[in-house]
Parts: structure tokens; C-alpha cells; sequence
């Protein structure tokens, strides 16, 4: 039997009668509850369509504080649909997620939030602090008070820290965070295999490399060159841009989360890559030529990352790929003719999300020489 929360402390939410409660005994077995946090993001919002396109009968609740990166225009065309609701709330608030938890009696739980750039913990740390470590201990506390099924962490694999020319980072490979953002998901991470360690808590971790495609905050490499590449502006790149990433489109990570959602091993970790690894340079040598704009777009700045700016990821997904018999679809050609279109079929999105915040951070990474205003 699964151990739960000690009975006695405060929870004044798990007296909550909701006939909701007295359904999710009965309710059809082909069908789920799903909590996905930050789903009103790059990849959860993704992820949140791909769902709903599978698994029509399943019912998602996104739980998202609409943060810079947040964007519920993200989600236009499912927020009418029956299976779908949004609210709006922190991961770190442990009132707000007990009184969720004891409403809906989630099935699978998914944690998407997180502070997810590298730049901005490096300019502050605190709000990694908050939302990628407390918010997923608060999340791990009230599933394993509320029994969820499966509780998956979306981590990431700059958990790992940086690899040399060669090899690859397994799921066994040594956590040696070098950013305050990643040190932020390694201890969640961390945080999680205790849960599972310590009170049996279903819990799966994937490691997924650089996610790419549609609905991208502009402050990534590729949509922050798309864009501005489509307005002629300077494309800033650090150092010489030899740093080496594997990329994925994120359809691919979505699939493959749901399935070790779905089936994976319990405790287990999965890394989920595309085996395609670029130099930041090449990829945005590529994005000028789809656009048909000089390489003379390209400047070179210097690097403020320093050694928190890893040399290359790369990432070994045998274990996803033999267990599970996932494979990427896209190969980056496809992939990124698929993020350009998207790109410039929704200009309007890309220029509503570059907001006076976005604005001012841009300004504190890449310096007032490089403009990003029309």
C-alpha cells in the first residue's frame, strides 16, 4: 500500500465533499484526470494539445501563473474544449494545489513550470529557487498526500553539465549542474527520487535536449533569430558560436513524454534526444538561408555566461527509444521549415509577446545595440 501524508497535520482542503470525489472511483478506466503545470508554455502548451488530440476522453486541468513565458494565447482553439481548464495559480502556493489536488483527484500529474533560462538565473537566481525547487516539492508533497498514479518532472539535460567532443550523457551519467538554473532542476530532480525513494511515490523524470517549434518564447536561439532575421535586425551570437547542442522539435518530446507518461518504469530516469546535434552558429547560418537573409546579419558578442555556458549537450535515448519504441519523426530540416512557417504565419503572436519586461531583459543580456523594436 502506497504510504500517504501523516493524517494528523493541518489539511483542512481533504474535508472537501465534491461530488467529483465520488465519481473518480467509477469513472471509465480508459480515461484520465491530468495535471499539467505551466501549461500555458512552450512545450506544456504542446504537450496540452497533443493530449487532448490522443486522448480525447481524458480531462486536463492546466495550472499555470502566466508568468513572461506564460501566454494563454498559446492555448487559442482548446480553451472551449469540454476536457479542458485552465487555472491560474503558483506551483509554490500549497493551499492553492492541495484545494486542486482535493477537487479534481488527479490521476497524472506533470510538471512543466519552471524558470527555464540560463540568462536570467544568472541575473537572478531567486526565482529559480522558488519556482523549479520549492514549487516541485510543494507539487511532490500534495500527489503523494492525494495518491497520484504517476507524477512526471519535465527536467532537462543541462542537469548534466557539459560534455567534451565525445560521448554522450546517459541517464546514469553524474549530475554536475554549471548554472543556477540548472542546479535549480538538478535538485528537483533530486527532490523527486526521495519522494520515490522515501515514500514510494510513482514518480518519472525525463531529460529532454533543446526543444524547438512552435509557440517558443523569442528569448531561445531559434524564434529570437527567426524574428529577427524577418525585421533585418542584428543577430547577436556569443562567443564565435561554437557551442554544440541536440536539438528536438518539440512534437517529438511531446510523444515522448506522454509515453513514459503512460508506460514507463516508475523511479526510473529517461533522456529524451533527437541525436541531432549542431553548432549554434551552423543552426543560425541555416535560419538565413530559409529566410533568404544575409549572413552579414550575424555579430558576434562576447559571451556573459562565461563557464556557466556549457560546451556541448548530447544525449544518449536508447533507453526511451528500446522500452517505449519512441523515435523522432523530424529530422531538423523538416523540423525547422515547420517552425519558420509557424513563425511567420503568427508575426502578430511573436510581437504581442515582446512585452516592456522582455524588452528591458533583452537590453541587460545583449546591450542596447541590438534593438529588437520594429
Amino acid at each position: 500500500m502506497r504510504k500517504s501524508l501523516v493524517h494528523n497535520q493541518k489539511n483542512p482542503s481533504s474535508e472537501i465533499r465534491n461530488p467529483k470525489l465520488e465519481k473518480s472511483a467509477i469513472r471509465n478506466p480508459q480515461s484520465a484526470i491530468v495535471l499539467v503545470t505551466g501549461g500555458a508554455g512552450f512545450i506544456g502548451s504542446n504537450f496540452i494539445r497533443y493530449v487532448l488530440k490522443k486522448y480525447p476522453a481524458d480531462i486536463v486541468i492546466n495550472l499555470d501563473k502566466l508568468t513572461y513565458a506564460g501566454n494563454l494565447e498559446n492555448l487559442e482553439g482548446i480553451k472551449d474544449n469540454p476536457g479542458y481548464r485552465f487555472v491560474r495559480g503558483d506551483i509554490a502556493d500549497r493551499e492553492l494545489v492541495n484545494r486542486l489536488f482535493a477537487e479534481e483527484r488527479f490521476d497524472l500529474a506533470v510538471n512543466f513550470a519552471a524558470e527555464s533560462h540560463v540568462d536570467r538565473s544568472i541575473l537572478d537566481a531567486a526565482p529559480f529557487i522558488e519556482a523549479n525547487i520549492k514549487g516541485a516539492q510543494v507539487l511532490l508533497e500534495v500527489a503523494r498526500y492525494y495518491g497520484v498514479k504517476k507524477f512526471l518532472q519535465v527536467s532537462t539535460d543541462e542537469v548534466y553539465g557539459s560534455l567534451g567532443k565525445e560521448g554522450l550523457f546517459r541517464e546514469d551519467s553524474p549530475i554536475r549542474p554549471n548554472s543556477p538554473y540548472a542546479a535549480s532542476k538538478a535538485a528537483a530532480d533530486l527532490l523527486c527520487y526521495t519522494y520515490y525513494n522515501t515514500y514510494d511515490l510513482p514518480v518519472i523524470i525525463t531529460r529532454s535536449s533543446n526543444n524547438y517549434g512552435p509557440y517558443q518564447f523569442p528569448e531561445k536561439l531559434m524564434p529570437l533569430m527567426i524574428r529577427n532575421a524577418l525585421n533585418d535586425k542584428k543577430l547577436p551570437i556569443y562567443g564565435q558560436g561554437g557551442n554544440v547542442r541536440d536539438w528536438i522539435y518539440v512534437e517529438d518530446n511531446c510523444r515522448a513524454i506522454d509515453l513514459v507518461l503512460r508506460n514507463g518504469r516508475v523511479g526510473e530516469v529517461y533522456n529524451i534526444g533527437a541525436s541531432c546535434e549542431r553548432v549554434n552558429l551552423e543552426i543560425v547560418k541555416l535560419i538565413l538561408k530559409k529566410l533568404d537573409k544575409p549572413e552579414s546579419l550575424i555579430e558576434f558578442i562576447e559571451d556573459p555566461r562565461g563557464k556557466a555556458h556549457d560546451f556541448r549537450y548530447g544525449l544518449d535515448s536508447s533507453k526511451v527509444q528500446n522500452e517505449l519504441n519512441w523515435s523522432p519523426r523530424y529530422d531538423l530540416e523538416e523540423g525547422l521549415d515547420k517552425t519558420i512557417e509557424w513563425y511567420l504565419a503568427h508575426q502578430g503572436w511573436l510581437e504581442r509577446v515582446i512585452t516592456g519586461e522582455y524588452l528591458d531583459y533583452y537590453r541587460k543580456v545583449y546591450g542596447s545595440n541590438y534593438s529588437i523594436t520594429p
